[in-house]
């Protein structure tokens, strides 16, 4: 997929990289160790500006690609709960 924001990675764990909302479930959960599926936005950013990319609407040929963004999301959360965290990153992580 060739949009900035289409790149998508399974992880088992991790930090929360100063998103509020992993920092959130960090604190109910007690930790780290829960798995998350990952949507990049890429990095061709200035420091302190991706989230006037995350936050703003999606342009004409953004909105356009987001069934194969979904699809590939939910192709890899069946194999996720089917075949396991390690396949589904063999498989599917970039």
């Amino acid at each position: 997929l060739a949009l900035p924001f289409a790149s998508l990675r399974l992880r088992t764990k991790g930090s929360s990289a100063g998103h509020n909302g992993l920092k959130s479930i960090e604190q109910l959960t007690g930790g780290q160790d829960y798995a998350r599926l990952r949507m990049g936005i890429g990095n061709n950013y200035a420091k302190g500006q991706q989230a006037d990319f995350v936050l703003s609407r999606f342009d004409d040929d953004e909105f356009k690609q987001l069934p194969k963004v979904f699809e590939k999301a939910g192709e890899m959360i069946t194999s996720f709960c089917l075949a396991g965290p390690a396949i589904t990153m063999t498989q599917y992580n970039d």
